[in-house]
């Protein structure tokens, strides 16, 4: 006979979890780094962050919200409230990307653009535009996350002695979107440096 073990320490999915999200802070560690030499070398256009990325932070924040609504739901086995946050967090993420999509629509209208760092000029827009992009591409895995999370609640897999999946769900998309708040204001006081 089998005897059953109770597991005590920090589960392998979340542990790699954990190494994904540390991989992720060093990779925008070096782009913000990357960026704070490159304009000390001169040569650097400031330009006004548009406004519509302060929307993009207002509505991560949201959504870190209603993600935290279907976290609590689900410790408290409230399966209606995680599948209600859930949903809100799926459709302020989708927001999310579309304000992002509209920041980089204004910024092509005042004439800032991704360009190669070779010819110099206006540069900085190519920063932010890369930082943003690179994030964008870490909401997305995260909104692919956030629609597992909900099928696998719809499935009864989601409950309040199951949850693993809304956790490592909860844990990264807290951590993607405090990451672009650190972003928005490095590139938002960047000018005062």
């Amino acid at each position: 006979m089998k005897e059953e073990v109770e597991y005590t320490g920090i589960h392998p999915k979340k542990f790699s979890l954990w190494l994904l999200l540390l991989g992720i802070l060093m990779l925008f560690a070096g782009l913000t780094s990357a960026y704070i030499v490159r304009r000390g070398d001169g040569n650097w256009f400031d330009f006004p962050i548009p406004t519509v990325f302060l929307y993009s932070t207002i509505i991560v924040l949201l959504s870190s919200l209603s993600m935290w609504y279907a976290y609590r739901s689900a410790k408290k086995d409230e399966i209606g409230g995680v599948k209600l946050g859930l949903v809100i967090t799926i459709l302020l993420a989708i927001a999310f990307t579309l304000s992002q999509y509209w920041g980089w629509s204004v910024m092509e209208e005042q004439g800032l653009y991704f360009v190669n760092p070779k010819e110099g000029e206006k540069v900085s827009a190519s920063f932010l535009i890369a930082i943003a992009a690179i994030h964008l591409i870490h909401i997305l895995a995260g909104i692919i996350f956030l629609i597992f999370t909900y099928i696998k609640t719809l499935n009864a897999k989601v409950h309040k002695k199951n949850l693993l999946s809304i956790d490592m769900c909860n844990t990264y998309w807290h951590f993607v979107g405090l990451l672009w708040v650190y972003l928005y204001l490095f590139l938002y006081f960047a000018p005062d440096f």
